[in-house]
């Protein structure tokens, strides 16, 4: 009976705290009274977020079902101990004190059942504060400021003040959502990838018990970014590419082709320009080259793109069938970056049956000999028949001699 007493006695205290609960508040902690450290009264944060926040407390008997006659006092920091009187309710199973301000309180209960509760309220709002410290074209610096509310209780045997723990956390964000390094680690962050478009940027400070402040402001972004498209990108001599300019915020462009110095003195092409979208630009020799771009607004960006135009190349094939299924029914030279070519069928008796000669545009759309005597509506009989070919590349590789002399099968 003994031990079973002892535990009431233990867990008594606790009973009580459960009977004073403080509706909206945002967290709760428990005082550490150094004189008491036994006595753990409950201290209710609420989380200032409107800047006319006031606290609130309801009290009920822990026993009994009354009514009972509830007497509410606030701490005195002159007196040092709970002599304000706020109000009293006569007659009443549930109490409650409203439009409470930071401090200390003390409800008796009596009538039937006589016990007194103890509870501290404090009012919370974090300050935050978001500006920009400094910008370039190559970085954006943001300056922040955190801090919290510092608290103190009364130890109740003394009236010296003890302190409530107390902690920080930020976070940095952007919207829309951009680059910031280290965002709830540095309240002073650098980014090096500044935004591309116009953002806010937004601190968010919050501590321990959950109360939140933000502050945010408005950055017009200088930077500019070059960017386009070149399709094709690689392919055979001449090769055409057209650009399409995606660059952002750029009010000058400087087109840069890359190709002055391996173009020949016969061809009249421009070498730069300094046009939003420029004409399609032709690369005749092949090799690489890198096709650049540079603007400048109130900042300046350059990027580039790697053009690849094939070496030359000829292909002659050894059969064909003008049976008219449209497989392998012309011989044609298969060719790369080809400039002009020149392609003679014999038969063998030495009599011409075909002729070719083309550059640029007409050796395009060439499609080979079909198999017909001189173009006319005669079929060249099946058999063995001779070709000279002769060819010069973009790349000036003359291709001639007796590699470029032999013979196709024609088959029907």
């Amino acid at each position: 009976m003994r031990y079973f007493f002892s535990i009431l006695i233990l867990f008594l205290p606790v009973l009580c705290k459960a009977q004073l609960s403080a509706p909206g508040a945002n967290a709760v902690r428990h005082t550490a009274y150094p004189s008491a450290p036994l006595v753990m009264d409950p201290i209710f944060i609420f989380c200032n977020a409107s800047g006319f926040q006031k606290g609130s407390l309801n009290a009920s008997s822990p026993k009994g079902t009354g009514p009972f006659n509830f007497t509410w006092y606030r701490w005195n920091d002159v007196t040092k101990t709970f002599s304000t009187l706020i109000r009293t309710d006569i007659g009443v199973s549930t109490s409650s004190a409203v439009d409470l301000v930071e401090g200390g309180y003390k409800v008796t209960v009596s009538g039937g059942y006589d016990t007194a509760f103890v509870g501290w309220i404090f009012i919370d709002k974090p300050f935050s504060s978001a500006a920009l410290q400094n910008f370039t074209c190559d970085y954006v610096a943001l300056k922040g400021q955190a801090a919290v509310d510092t608290f103190y209780y009364r130890n109740i045997s003394n009236g010296l003040p003890v302190r409530l723990p107390d902690g920080v956390s930020f976070l940095w964000s952007s919207n829309p959502s951009s680059t910031i390094p280290y965002p709830d680690f540095t309240l002073t962050p650098q980014t090096f990838d500044p935004p591309l478009e116009d953002v806010t940027y937004n601190l968010q400070v919050t501590d321990s018990f959950g109360c939140i402040s933000s502050s945010s402001f408005f950055y017009p972004t200088i930077r500019v970014k070059a960017d386009f498209l070149a399709e094709p990108a690689t392919g055979q001599a001449p090769l055409v590419v057209t650009i399409t300019d995606k660059s952002i915020r750029a009010s000058k462009y400087k087109w840069e082709f890359g190709d002055s110095a391996a173009a020949s003195s016969t061809i009249k092409e421009s070498f730069s320009s300094e046009s939003p979208v420029p004409d399609p630009h032709t690369y005749y020799i092949p090799g690489d080259y890198f096709l650049k771009l540079t603007v400048t607004g109130k900042c300046i960006d350059s990027t580039k793109i790697k053009i690849s135009v094939d070496v030359s190349k000829l292909d002659i094939p050894n059969v064909f069938t003008p049976n008219g299924d449209g497989i392998n029914d012309n011989f044609i030279v298969e060719s790369k970056s080809l400039r002009s070519i020149k392609v003679e069928v014999f038969s063998r008796g030495g009599l011409k049956v075909y002729s070719f000669f083309g550059a640029g545009d007409a050796l395009q759309k060439w499609t080979g000999w079909d198999g017909n005597v001189n173009s006319t509506s005669v079929k060249a009989s099946p058999g063995v028949y001779f070709y000279i070919i002769q060819a010069y590349g973009w790349d000036n590789v003359v291709y001639k001699g007796k590699e470029y002399r032999g013979a196709v099968y024609l088959y029907r």
